[in-house]
């Protein structure tokens, strides 16, 4: 009931915004004569609906705390392959701290040919990522997989490199060599918005990697 009412209020100002220009329209229609005061509150007007608007549809991406969130099990920490050039672990360090603080991802793994190249936030018990069916599928098709309530899940065995009580998890390949695993700790916690914005942080990995590691490294010395 609660989640609703916050919905609504979420909501209202758009509604607000909305109902309030077309009054506005409406009068402008059945005034017969405009006067210059009249011009300007329609002006002041348009601008109050804009912004009630704007205020509503910015509220829309506001997520409030998941009330089925959960503390993951596990240690904090930050893990990086000593191998990497000083540019990747710069890289890795700056997208890992980006998704940790601005999605609701608590863990998360950078996998990538054949290596674990980081991990972070709360740490599962397992630091070695064995490819199952659905990081393989992720790989072949070359398209993400959002697990929105893993528990649902019987593939969610094969994630057990993060915490054991993860709650739900993205699959972001990462070119054709890697992925971006991402564990939450609340269901249905990514928004539209964040798929988005981690696709594109793969992305920007993708080729930070592929440049920094192919020259240097084969996949087995990562």
């Amino acid at each position: 009931m609660t989640k609703d009412n916050n919905q609504v209020l979420r909501r209202l100002p758009i509604v607000v915004g909305v109902l309030a220009s077309a009054l506005l329209v409406l009068n402008r229609l059945m005034t017969p004569e405009l006067t210059a005061s009249q011009a300007r509150s329609d002006v002041l007007g348009v601008i109050l609906c804009a912004l009630l608007i704007l205020t509503g549809l910015l509220w829309q991406q506001v997520q409030p705390r998941s009330p089925d969130a959960v503390r993951l099990i596990g240690e904090e920490g930050l893990e990086l392959a000593p191998s990497l050039p000083e540019t990747v672990k710069t890289e890795l360090a700056w997208a890992s701290h980006l998704l940790l603080t601005n999605t609701a991802t608590r863990s998360l793994v950078v996998w990538y040919a054949g290596k674990v190249l980081l991990r972070r936030g709360i740490l599962g018990p397992n630091s070695e990522v064995k490819p199952g069916d659905i990081l393989q599928r992720v790989l072949s098709k070359q398209k993400p997989i959002y697990l929105v309530e893993l528990k649902l899940y019987p593939g969610r065995i094969e994630f057990d490199y993060l915490p054991e009580n993860t709650q739900g998890v993205i699959c972001q390949p990462i070119g054709k060599q890697g992925a971006l695993i991402l564990g939450a700790n609340a269901p249905r916690s990514y928004t539209k918005q964040d798929e988005t914005w981690i696709a594109g942080i793969a992305d920007k990995l993708e080729v930070s990697l592929s440049s920094n590691l192919s020259n240097d490294v084969t996949p087995a010395e990562i």
